[in-house]
């Protein structure tokens, strides 16, 4: 299965709760902040709730 690798590139300072919650659900937690998921389809829609806080690249 493929997999995802998402950067954190933005604060999510003033961001909205559901959009932090996201961001330490998929274990960032600062700016810079590097992880490698699954990709599955919940992984998908917390990345798409702060698609304008991260970069997202497919790693295999």
């Amino acid at each position: 299965m493929a997999q995802l690798k998402v950067t954190q590139v933005r604060s999510d300072i003033g961001a909205k709760k559901n959009q932090r919650d996201s961001l330490r659900s998929l274990g960032l937690k600062r700016i810079h902040d590097v992880v490698v998921k699954e990709d599955r389809p919940e992984i998908r829609g917390m990345i798409f709730a702060v698609s304008h806080l991260v970069k997202v690249e497919e790693v295999e």
